[in-house]
């Protein structure tokens, strides 16, 4: 029985060695394992702080862009507008001028439709002082003859001949644009 007792005595220092060793492998696989999860989640926590602050940036520019497209979407507004008013300003001005323009062209029909009238008004009265010149004439002609007649001395008593009859007609022209 002693070499029983011994070799239980063995057997189990053999086994408490073996268990001392077996959990001193997994002490040190747990530490390990634990070492490298601590150093995953590390890099897992300082992945997401970077995630975080990108998205923080992604976000920032994201607020500045939209900031900036409603700037350009209100200039664009304003713009139009202003493009618009500028437009029917244009448009006005383009008819009032278009009016003075159809104003100016009667004006100047009118003003030559009584420069025709004054030029054959005037015509008219050329004419009249050319028949009247030359009836002038006619009588200082009558009155010379007659003169002579007086000083030469010969007295008769026959009618002096009868003035020359003028080959002219008058006719005033109207107002009527018939050239």
């Amino acid at each position: 029985r002693p070499d029983l007792a011994a070799a239980l005595r063995e057997l189990r220092a053999q086994y408490e060695a073996l268990a001392a060793r077996n959990l001193q492998a997994a002490e040190d696989w747990y530490r390990a394992r634990c070492a490298r999860l601590h150093e995953r989640a590390a890099r897992s926590q300082e992945a997401v702080r970077a995630s975080r602050r990108e998205a923080g940036e992604c976000r920032r520019q994201l607020q500045a862009r939209l900031a900036e497209m409603e700037s350009l979407r209100g200039a664009h507004q304003s713009l139009e507008r202003q493009l618009q008013e500028l437009e029917e300003r244009h448009s006005a001005e383009a008819a009032g001028l278009q009016d003075t323009i159809g104003q100016l062209e009667d004006d100047l029909r009118n003003t030559k439709n009584e420069m025709a009238q004054h030029l054959r008004e005037y015509q008219d009265l050329l004419n009249v002082k050319m028949a009247l010149d030359i009836e002038i004439a006619a009588y200082r002609k009558l009155l010379e003859g007659e003169e002579t007649l007086f000083n030469t001395g010969s007295v008769g008593l026959s009618a002096p001949n009868p003035l020359p009859n003028p080959t002219y007609s008058f006719q005033p022209r109207g107002f009527s644009s018939s050239t």
